[in-house]
């Protein structure tokens, strides 16, 4: 599988690290000292130098140098025929790009400048270290999973975000390096950093003991219902004799389990073999906590779905309202609700808009009443009432 680029080019700029090199009125200031980049990628390093005199004829970047003034200018070498471009500025400032970069650009490059006064030669050394490294995955199996490590031989400049993908579909976006399999698979699994792509591997199927939850947060209405699921795996030859729902209880203090019937509002669902559903009815805000599931006599540290429970609140901007004014009603929640809700606005009970915020601009004093809100499909669980008063503005 030919894995190397994705559409974009992953380049690397670096503005933080000043390094001073200087020497009676002769200095070079590099941003960096040392970066760490991807096989294939773009690169750029800057400098700023000053002088005591003079004008200055000649300026280049070199990494090899043969005899005494026999600098090889990086434009003038067969290896970065076409990969290299100067940039200068009228603040004395140099960059230096390298395109498609290769694993051999792994060097030490520095900046040399060149006036017309005699003796007026000057080199920053040491200059900015370049590591070129390529994505490896590595694979760490245990009895109960497999962890694949997007690989670097040197720690990549900018912390990056690693995209996993699982047959060419993304699995996962992280600063981590590391994505884990706790299922049987037979499927192909590479990384990407900024499109570019390490090699693909196969992870041999093994089944472990896991649990996976549909969703790893819920945020839901007070009063409504909601279902909590999952699904989980064990090797072949395990029986599953138990299946319980519990929340997460604070430090020190015991879970809560949820048995089927539990105050009246509580439900399992499933098949109890490879999935369950916890089913919640009339929920309260005291509901919110992170609700975990087990089987048999193992329990998993894998965090479960934490579920926060919210009423809806009107807010008004600006508090004070004064004819004329722009104001914004919002219907508001402790927390973001799924799905894209359409919320209905109330005014003195009556439906007025369909909308996340009702606009009233200008405002009158004929907006004067009480407004509320709630989610389309509950209506039944309306916000709280705010009424809505208008200041008539005399001149």
């Amino acid at each position: 599988m030919g894995l190397r680029t994705a559409g974009s080019v992953l380049v690397v700029f670096l503005w933080s690290v000043t390094v001073v090199l200087s020497q009676k009125g002769w200095s070079v200031t590099y941003t960096t000292q040392s970066i760490c980049t991807l096989k294939g990628s773009t690169v750029e390093m800057s400098c700023s130098y000053t002088y005591p005199s003079g004008t200055v004829t000649t300026t280049f970047w070199f990494t090899k140098k043969y005899a005494v003034e026999n600098y090889v200018n990086l434009r003038n070498d067969s290896n970065y025929k076409g990969r290299v471009t100067y940039r200068s500025d009228k603040m004395n400032g140099h960059n230096l790009t390298i395109t498609d970069l290769r694993e051999s650009d792994s060097a030490m490059y520095k900046f040399r400048f060149i006036t017309d006064q005699t003796g007026g030669k000057y080199t920053g050394d040491p200059g900015v270290t370049l590591s070129v490294t390529d994505l490896q995955v590595k694979v760490t199996t245990t009895w109960w999973s497999t962890t694949l490590t997007c690989s670097t031989t040197c720690t990549l400049t900018g912390n990056p975000t690693y995209t996993w993908y699982r047959n060419s579909k993304i699995v996962q976006d992280d600063s981590s390096p590391s994505y884990t399999v706790y299922f049987k698979t037979e499927d192909s699994f590479y990384c990407a950093v900024k499109g570019i792509n390490s090699n693909a591997v196969s992870v041999e199927g093994h089944s472990y003991f896991h649990v996976t939850y549909t969703h790893q947060r819920i945020c839901t209405l007070k009063r409504s219902s909601v279902d909590i699921s999952c699904s989980y795996t064990y090797p072949s030859g395990h029986t599953v004799s138990e299946t319980i729902w519990y929340t997460k209880g604070k430090l020190n203090e015991a879970p809560q389990i949820l048995s089927p019937g539990y105050g009246g509002r509580v439900e399992y669902l499933g098949n109890m073999q490879s999935d369950s559903i916890l089913r919640i009815t009339d929920l309260r805000e005291e509901d919110s906590a992170e609700y975990k599931f087990r089987f048999t006599t193992w329990e998993p540290t894998f965090p479960g779905t934490t579920l926060t429970v919210t009423g809806l609140q009107v807010k008004v901007t600006p508090a004070t309202v004064t004819e004329g004014q722009k104001v914004t009603l919002t219907c508001s929640t402790t927390c973001t609700l799924g799905d894209n809700p359409t919320y209905v606005w109330y005014k003195n009970g009556h439906v007025t808009n369909q909308s996340t915020s009702l606009f009233l601009n200008p405002v009158s004093s004929e907006d004067t009443g009480r407004y509320s809100c709630s989610v389309e499909g509950h209506e039944d669980l309306p916000s709280a009432e705010e009424t809505l008063t208008v200041t008539c503005e005399y001149v």
